[in-house]
């Protein structure tokens, strides 16, 4: 339990109301993986504005629940917003790409969703 994702400021935002957390939880499910599904499709067409979108909305999720790759996922959101098309940013993105992936797995087994 916990070690690609951390509940600390889920739980201090919830205010360890245990539903709360659930339906943090949820919401995470629903939202990150269609966003990094975006994100991915948008860096491989080379669509900087979608890329800084997708990179954009996640990043308040993957902050609080920590999944430990903000910096990482910053550099991939100024790859789109500074259009850096000539700079690759596909190790970025992988390492995003697989903190997602991780921390998906962990919360549908932690919350059995």
């Amino acid at each position: 339990m916990e070690q690609h994702y951390k509940l600390i400021r889920v739980r201090e935002l919830a205010d360890n109301d245990e539903d709360f957390i659930k339906t943090l939880a949820e919401t995470f499910l629903e939202e990150v993986p269609e966003d990094a599904e975006r994100l991915k499709k948008a860096v491989a067409e080379g669509d900087c504005f979608n890329a800084y979108q997708a990179a954009h909305k996640m990043k308040p999720t993957v902050d609080l629940f920590e999944l430990g790759v903000l910096d990482i996922l910053i550099e991939v959101q100024d790859w789109g917003k500074f259009e850096k098309r000539d700079l690759d940013i596909t190790s970025q993105l992988k390492t995003v790409l697989d903190a997602v992936d991780m921390a998906v797995a962990e919360i549908r087994s932690d919350f059995n969703l």
